[in-house]
């Protein structure tokens, strides 16, 4: 049985301790408007876990406390699901970034987030991510809801 990322924060806690409610959310972003598809395409896309700020900044302190359960899924049509996770890589104010990870062992699958740290997560915002194949791909924000 494949567990779900909806699943993830109802059947963990941290340290023996259960996850606050409200502490993480879900986001689901769909690939936007590109040559290749000009109408976006919701088959092509990630769903992850982050602990978010009242502003809807990725919170790193909180982070920090709960990176083992910001948790990512991408999903893209005709190929199999990955499964990896949110990572934040330090470098000082200038090169520190977040990441999608699948890999914790390689740094070659990794999929950085432009300006993750600086961008509010709201549906209808776009967000970019450099994928696998060393292109950026621009995101939709479909949703963001409270992981339960």
């Amino acid at each position: 049985m494949t567990m779900q990322l909806s699943d993830l924060a109802a059947t963990h806690s941290l340290h023996g301790r259960p996850v606050p409610m409200g502490a993480l959310k879900r986001i689901r972003l769909e690939l936007a408007r590109s040559k290749e598809f000009p109408s976006g395409s919701p088959h092509h896309g990630y769903e992850f876990t982050a602990p978010l700020e009242a502003n809807r900044y990725i919170d790193l302190a909180q982070w920090r406390t709960l990176k083992d359960l910001c948790r990512v899924r991408r999903f893209w049509a005709g190929e199999e699901d990955q499964h990896g996770r949110l990572v934040y890589k330090p470098g000082g104010s200038a090169h520190a970034f977040w990441a999608f990870d699948y890999d914790p062992a390689s740094t070659d699958d990794d999929e950085p987030g432009y300006r993750f740290g600086s961008h509010a997560f709201l549906p209808g915002e776009y967000v970019t991510i450099k994928g696998h194949d060393g292109e950026q791909h621009t995101f939709r924000i479909i949703s963001v809801i409270e992981q339960r």
